[in-house]
């Protein structure tokens, strides 16, 4: 007879991670059982929590899965598309979540403000992104805007595009930032040198660079701070 397919039933009901959620809370089970959550069933010859062990493996941590695109998870084998779309919508309400506080009054003071309303976005992502976040008047965040996606380890951009942003919604002064894959923060001299041509260009059409922030894993570098602007 075929193998049927496994189920978070066929699990003795001590390790069902949907039942184990109801009792003792989601804080309290591992990754793999939340993400067999999220696949709800597994593959012919394993269930969805023994199939979310192999996925975390493979990918080679909990991180390994945020920047995965659909084809990427369904190469694995046990994804298809279905459970690759179950993944990618997990993980894009994490993010949300993440940035649950930020929206128009969000308010800058000091470079570790920009850096957190950015970090969980920008620090896993596998190419460099350039963002920027456009402020009022009253330094509130009003818009922000990844302008620019490089290759593994350099992102282009132009004073043009961002200073284009910026004039279309009404910003007064903007913050830059951008991402090192490699996790480490510290500013090339490409870095540098892009940061003193948005000054530059800024200062022609009246609005203010104030910072431009380099974020790696769960740190940052302010090149104002740096002296580098």
């Amino acid at each position: 007879m075929e193998a049927r397919q496994y189920v978070l039933k066929d699990v003795p009901n001590e390790d069902r991670p949907r039942e184990r959620l109801m009792t003792v809370g989601a804080e309290a089970l591992s990754h793999a059982e939340l993400l067999a959550i999220l696949l709800r069933t597994g593959t012919r010859s394993e269930s969805a929590v023994l199939l979310a062990s192999r996925i975390l493996k493979e990918c080679g941590s909990l991180y390994g899965l945020v920047d995965m695109s659909i084809d990427e998870l369904t190469a694995i084998r046990g994804i298809g598309p279905a459970k690759a779309v179950q993944l990618r919508a997990g993980i894009e309400l994490g993010r949300r979540l993440a940035r649950s506080q930020q929206n128009e009054t969000f308010t800058i003071r000091k470079p570790s403000d920009a850096a957190n309303f950015m970090m969980e976005e920008l620090r896993y992502l596998k190419k460099e992104h350039f963002v920027c976040l456009f402020l009022n008047t009253k330094n509130h965040v009003i818009h922000h805007e990844t302008l620019s996606v490089g290759t593994l380890n350099a992102s282009l951009v132009h004073p043009r595009e961002v200073f284009r942003a910026a004039i279309k919604c009404s910003s007064a002064s903007i913050i830059c930032m951008h991402n090192h894959p490699s996790g480490d923060p510290t500013p090339s001299p490409e870095d540098i040198t892009l940061t003193r041509r948005l000054v530059e260009a800024g200062e022609l059409v009246g609005i203010d660079v104030l910072d431009h922030l380099v974020i790696g894993d769960n740190r940052f570098i302010s090149l104002k701070e740096q002296g580098c602007m």
